[in-house]
């Protein structure tokens, strides 16, 4: 039998905290909380759901969320963000995976989980999808210690699951353009650390591709009005990144 322990950061998510923490209530063994300062409510809301609440400098997502991890008294982690929130499907989908138990040459030690985004009024269920590896065996896996855009390094070959995560990253077009500006700066960063360089031609170039790619080969054009918006800005975010990072090598 599989206990989970679910293992999420934060910092001021006091908005979005509650919807997270109700959505896997159900399948939680327990919940660990790693908090970076908080000046909102987001601790006491946790603290008050029975959250073990662990206080650390925010360090990069990657190695915050490994911190996490460590901090689990179950071998299978849930790794979900705070402003994210466990289908009805996926729920009960793990359920059914905490009663089973898993051992033997070939056992799968993690899960990929499909994702949609939930922007301007709206779920995309074309250009707003992806899988993420969340469901694992700590044992097996563990977070790349990257500032930015951490994915998890397993052993083994993974499984699916079907039920869907549900974010609700952006509560409105300011919003996205906030944090379009900071993960670009951490990303431009992470760059620069490794040494990357890019010729300028690239931010002109890099736009109309990944419109493209969002907007037509991912059919977010199905999408309406939100798949334009979120295509469009996708096209920002990978040109800005680029045009960061030629600013701070160039420095």
């Amino acid at each position: 039998m599989q206990d989970i322990s679910v293992v999420i950061i934060t910092r001021n998510e006091e908005a979005n905290i509650q919807r997270c923490l109700n959505s896997v209530k159900e399948i939680a063994g327990e919940v660990v909380v790693v908090d970076s300062f908080s000046t909102d409510k987001t601790v006491e809301i946790c603290e008050s759901f029975g959250c073990r609440v662990f206080i650390r400098e925010f360090t990069g997502y990657g190695n915050q969320k490994q911190f996490a991890v460590d901090q689990a008294v179950n071998d299978w982690v849930l790794s979900i963000d705070a402003d994210e929130v466990v289908s009805p499907c996926l729920r009960d989908e793990l359920q059914r995976f905490i009663g089973t138990t898993i051992t033997g040459k070939g056992a799968v030690y993690g899960y990929y989980i499909p994702f949609v985004l939930y922007y301007l009024g709206s779920i995309l269920k074309h250009c707003g999808t992806g899988r993420n590896l969340r469901l694992f065996d700590r044992r097996a896996c563990k977070f790349t210690l990257v500032p930015v855009h951490e994915s998890v390094d397993m052993t083994g070959k993974p499984g699916r699951m079907k039920g869907r995560i549900i974010h609700y990253s952006y509560r409105d077009f300011s919003h996205h353009l906030e944090k379009i500006n900071y993960y670009t700066s951490l990303a431009a960063e992470g760059n620069q650390k490794k040494g990357k360089r890019f010729h300028k031609f690239w931010v002109a170039f890099k736009f109309p591709v990944t419109f493209c790619v969002y907007y037509f080969l991912r059919l977010g054009i199905l999408d309406g009005y939100p798949g334009f918006i979120w295509s469009f800005l996708a096209g920002i975010y990978t040109s800005l990144k680029i045009a960061k990072t030629i600013e701070m090598t160039n420095a």
